[in-house]
């Protein structure tokens, strides 16, 4: 392979995909947090404001209970945390992966053809995570019977 047709293949498909998964790791971090946070604060307000004997006080206590389990479900169906975590592992492992290739070390600085094995390790890393994505995240409709 030569250096036009790698420059092409780090600018069309490596640099998008490092970037997508940075975004894709922060933006689910943020969720996350955020959720954490709401659920942390108003998990503790809650009792206080249960022992008002004002009936509007009470109201707002009921919404911030439906807030923080609305909070508590999103993160457990939509894996915010576990998002977050798996984006920016490979994320890390790709940019680690372009280190490897322009310093010649881990095989490259013995590979006939480096270009060639460092597009071939970077479609790997996608796919395992696109395997492990898929496998984490779209169960079988017999494997959610088992587990409810």
């Amino acid at each position: 392979m030569d250096k036009e047709n790698l420059n092409k293949y780090l600018d069309e498909r490596y640099s998008s995909q490092v970037k997508w998964y940075d975004e894709k790791s922060k933006l689910n971090q943020k969720i996350y947090k955020l959720l954490q946070w709401i659920i942390i604060i108003f998990t503790a307000i809650t009792p206080i404001l249960v022992l008002q004997r004002e009936y509007y006080i009470n109201i707002i206590a009921a919404a911030l209970a439906i807030i923080v389990a609305i909070s508590a479900g999103s993160q457990k169906a939509f894996n915010y945390q576990e998002n977050w975590i798996s984006y920016r592992t490979t994320c890390e492992i790709l940019k680690k992966e372009y280190f490897f290739y322009t310093n010649k070390v881990q095989g490259y600085e013995n590979s006939a053809n480096p270009e060639g094995l460092f597009i071939e390790r970077v479609e790997s890393i996608i796919s395992k995570e696109n395997v492990y994505w898929t496998a984490t995240y779209k169960k079988k409709p017999e494997d959610e019977n088992k587990t409810g």
